[in-house]
Formats: C-alpha cells, structure tokens, sequence
C-alpha cells in the first residue's frame, strides 16, 4: 500500500492504477495541492473519460494526449468543482477532443442559503483560487449517470469543500476530488466553501461505502471507512476546540486561529481562519454562537447565550 509519504510520481506520465483507469499528476506542486492535481483517465478501450483535467499548462494538455493509446479518444470531461488546479484546462481540452465539459454547475452553482448572502455581502475566499470563469457544457444533477465506452459513473453532489463539488462513483471506487483526500484535511472556506455541507457530503460517503477513494491530490485512500470517520471526528474536535476557546471571551477567526493552529506554519494561518470561520458559521446556524456585528471572518463571535 502507498503512503502520502512515498506518494512523488512524475509529473505527466500515465500511471495504470486499475484496468481501464490511469493517473497523470499535473506539475503544479504547490502547500495546497501536495505533489499536483490528479488527472485521471478512465477506460480500456475506445472512447475514455477525463475527470479533472486540471490547471491551463500547455506541458499537462500535452501529457494527456500523448497518454491516450491506440484507438482510444476522449469522449467525456468531468470536472469536480471550478478551483484553478482542477478545471481550467477543460475548455482547452474540450476545444481540442470535442468532448462535452460536465459538472454540476458553474462556479457560483451549488452554494447554501447563508454562502449566497456571504457572497452577495461582498464577502470574497480566503484565496484558495476560483475559476470564476468555469461554465460546464452540460450540468449534472446529484445522481447524474454518465455512461461510456465500457464504463459508467454516478455523479454525487458532494458540496462543502466547494459549492458545485461533485464526486464520481464507478464500481467500489470514488473519485473524491478534493472533498476526501489522505494527505491532508480538506480546506473549507466560505463563501465557496460550507462546513454544515461539507460534514453532510462526509456522512453521505460513509454511508454509502467503497472500496478506495480516488482524491484529487495524494494517494489513493485504501481505507476510506477509516479516513471518513477521521475527518469527521477532527472536524467534530475543531469545533468543540472553537467553542471552548469562545469560553474565554469573544474573538475573531483570525484570533481563534492563532489560538488553536499552533503547529501551522504562519504562510498558512489565513487558511486555518477561513476553516475557523467556517466553524463559526456552522455553529451560528445551529444557535450555538452568534456574530456581534455583520458576518464576516474579522468580527468577533461569542457563546449564545
């Protein structure tokens, strides 16, 4: 079994995972994306599929030709959710196989009730990087079902890492994107970003079982049992962690951050607030906190009392 730690394939070479699916790891290393974007290529024979063809590098649409073999061409894109490392290079691909573009919906599709208000307050990402030009050719619904040369997948609507997240299901296996990854928690911030929906799309996956998930970066996820039920817990613990810090006075994301990310290297403190905040929202929506002022990471939140 592979661990995060060996996990270091070469950038744009085609790496046979299972019969009829292969890995080409984007050359975009990054502290956000680990060794790069996974792009994966599904089925054996005939027309394939591409599910996240990743960031717009000339060398990675390269790549991804050069790995097609005889008698195979790209008939479908499925793209996870509209971040920078994922989607970009699905209109250069679209333009260059003819294949339709799939995903739930553009960048702003799939948002929560109270991420539309954050969104329309003014209140912007923690930087993570949004393709706020991404549009699909054809938008999937949750359940969606995509059916190929030899393969088929089901389209789940998994947002909370991202509002138009999808996860793709074939078989036992799930490609996660960027909602279940092993090397590292999943960043949620909002507007984009929504951890009630986000522990709602981990449950979903639990219950519905698999046998290796497929993530976006790192590894394949042998365990996914195991890591599902470790996320949630450590989201479960952050929160409580959140709230007994609260005990001491109101704070802001940032403050509480700083608190509680003491092993975080300081370059990604902003990240660890934007996952504070979405802490914070969650438990306001469940009347645990409130706000003293408008919503937003930089006012301070204390105990509803």
């Amino acid at each position: 079994m592979q661990t995060e730690d060996d996990f270091d394939p070469p950038a744009g070479v085609a790496q046979t995972l299972a019969p009829g699916l292969r890995r080409v790891l984007a050359p975009n290393p990054s502290p956000m994306t680990w060794r790069g974007t996974n792009t994966y290529l599904l089925g054996g024979q005939g027309g394939i599929a591409v599910i996240d063809p990743g960031p717009d590098d000339t060398g990675h649409l390269t790549a991804i030709m050069a790995a097609l073999e005889p008698g195979q061409k790209i008939t479908h894109i499925l793209v996870t959710h509209a971040h920078l490392d994922h989607s970009p290079l699905a209109r250069t691909l679209a333009r260059e196989t003819g294949a339709p573009v799939l995903a739930y919906g553009d960048a702003g599709a799939g948002r929560s009730a109270v991420m539309r208000e954050l969104a329309a307050a003014g209140i912007s990402g923690g930087g993570e990087g949004v393709d706020a030009r991404f549009v699909p050719d054809e938008s999937l619904p949750d359940g969606a079902r995509i059916v190929g040369d030899g393969w088929q997948v089901e389209a789940l609507w998994t947002p909370g890492h991202f509002g138009n997240h999808l996860c793709f299901c074939t078989g036992d296996a799930i490609f996660t994107g960027d909602l279940v990854m092993g090397w590292a928690s999943s960043l949620v911030s909002p507007p984009d970003g929504d951890l009630t929906d986000f522990m709602a799309s981990c449950r979903r996956l639990r219950a519905r079982g698999a046998g290796v998930f497929h993530p976006g970066h790192g590894a394949p996820v042998t365990r996914p049992a195991e890591r599902l039920d470790w996320l949630i817990a450590h989201r479960e613990a952050r929160g409580a962690a959140i709230l007994g810090a609260l005990r001491d006075g109101p704070a802001d994301a940032t403050t509480l951050a700083r608190r509680l990310y003491t092993d975080t290297p300081a370059a990604l403190l902003p990240a660890a607030a934007r996952n504070v905040f979405a802490h914070l929202i969650d438990m306001e929506g469940k009347s645990m906190v409130r706000a003293r002022g408008p919503r937003s990471a930089d006012t301070a939140y204390e105990i509803f009392a």
